[in-house]
């Protein structure tokens, strides 16, 4: 049977590498559609979790896991399986490398380890966030080099990933989906693959746009937060709250879209994504450089922290060495457990540097993981009156609603905010 049949009457089965934030909720909405799906991934612990039911994504319920397996989803090492599947959806990391150039071992390495199993009849759709020209420059020589014919015995599409984690408002079904293929019969194929799990999909005329999309999409957010981190700095000066004044602001109903603070940037989109456009534009001889001080003004905002930490502490005659900070929250943003690139580790790893004595209290994480920039031997600690106004600085990084914040705000001597979470007229607050 053709491959669109096979989609349209659900039965294709759904192959995903990856099973990540991106890939286990793929995994997760084709398998409540009716589709088989199988899992790929080099993590065996990922692996031995998911085929007993486990989650280690917090905001994905091991029910839905289960929910899966009885739908006839199972996750393997083994990329010969690779050769069962009919779709091929690669959602594997790219991140950046030492020079802020982009890294695409991961896609790379896939794509080697999937090579000589690839067949007829299969569609491949890359989601991972690239730099324009991406699945041409490094899908297409792959599956031509195979002997395929693509758009006639083989198909590619691309279609960015727009997961928000945490965000209980949109969800993979309800997020309107960029897709794209690199002939009409791939964008056909990829378009009738996600009609099948989205309420809308945006069809564009070609791999190129789709990857554009997703990094304008970035941009233009890492843009307008390094904006208003640039103007929390100088309202500070002025003693103005820039958290009052964006509220003001938004209540304007057309040309004002708000965007907050915070202490630097997290996640695996927004710090990284942007630099992959900035790298391919130095490829043609140009200079992005709304991006470049964007991303200089966000990747210094840890620092300001760490300085609003130091300028509190010697107003009562401390230094940050010896002094005890207590940190609330290490995920990057609230209500989640992804530490990926969290200004909280940075602020960590400069504080501790500066010989402050640290504790941390986060719901999401009994202890701090390795990561490829932080090895921080620290676990969480619960919340109680006698911590909070035993720690010279309360310092919230990660505004997590589990938190109590009446009992923080009564107990705690001085709360660096970092998220205006608490109202700047009292005295114990300091905004950073």
């Amino acid at each position: 049977m053709k491959l669109g049949p096979l989609i349209i009457n659900h039965q294709s089965i759904i192959g995903v590498i990856g099973l990540g934030y991106v890939g286990l909720p793929l995994i997760i909405r084709f398998s409540e559609e009716g589709f088989k799906t199988v899992g790929f991934d080099v993590d065996d612990s990922k692996v031995d979790m998911l085929n007993k039911g486990t989650s280690y994504i917090k905001h994905i319920q091991p029910e839905k896991i289960s929910s899966a397996i009885r739908q006839g989803f199972s996750a393997t090492i083994d990329f010969s399986l690779i050769s069962d599947v009919d779709i091929i959806i690669i959602c594997v990391p790219t991140p950046l490398g030492v020079h802020n150039e982009p890294d695409l071992s991961y896609i790379q390495s896939t794509l080697q380890s999937i090579k000589v199993h690839l067949r007829e009849n299969q569609l491949l759709v890359l989601e991972s966030t690239t730099y324009p020209g991406t699945t041409e420059e490094e899908i297409l020589p792959i599956v031509e080099d195979a002997g395929f014919i693509v758009g006639d015995n083989f198909f590619i599409g691309y279609s960015p990933e727009r997961e928000d984690p945490g965000n209980k408002d949109y969800t993979t079904k309800t997020i309107p989906k960029v897709v794209s293929g690199y002939t009409e019969n791939c964008l056909k194929l990829t378009k009738a693959l996600y009609d099948q799990i989205v309420d809308q999909t945006v069809p564009v005329s070609s791999p190129r746009v789709a990857e554009m999309t997703k990094i304008l999409e970035n941009i233009h957010r890492a843009v307008n937060i390094g904006l208003v981190n640039e103007l929390k700095m100088v309202a500070d000066k002025m003693n103005i709250d820039i958290y009052e004044v964006i509220d003001a602001a938004a209540t304007k109903p057309f040309g004002f879209t708000p965007y907050y603070p915070g202490p630097g940037l997290g996640g695996h989109c927004i710090p990284i994504d942007p630099f992959y456009l900035t790298w391919k534009a130095k490829e043609l001889g140009m200079n992005t450089r709304f991006i470049e001080l964007a991303g200089e003004i966000n990747k210094a905002m840890p620092n300001y922290v760490v300085q609003k930490v130091g300028g509190a502490l010697n107003d009562i005659g401390k230094s940050i060495r010896g002094s005890k900070i207590l940190i609330l929250g290490l995920a990057y943003k609230k209500n989640i457990d992804d530490l990926r690139e969290s200004p909280s580790l940075v602020i960590i790893d400069k504080l501790l540097d500066l010989g402050a004595d640290i504790q941390y209290s986060d719901p999401y994480f009994n202890q701090i993981p390795p990561t490829r920039k932080h090895k921080l031997e620290l676990r969480s600690i619960p919340i109680n009156a006698k911590i909070l106004s035993d720690s010279d600085i309360v310092l919230l990084v990660t505004d997590h609603d589990d938190y109590d914040y009446d009992l923080i705000l009564k107990e705690a001597k001085i709360i660096i905010d970092t998220r205006g979470r608490f109202n700047s007229d009292n005295d114990k607050i300091v905004k950073a």
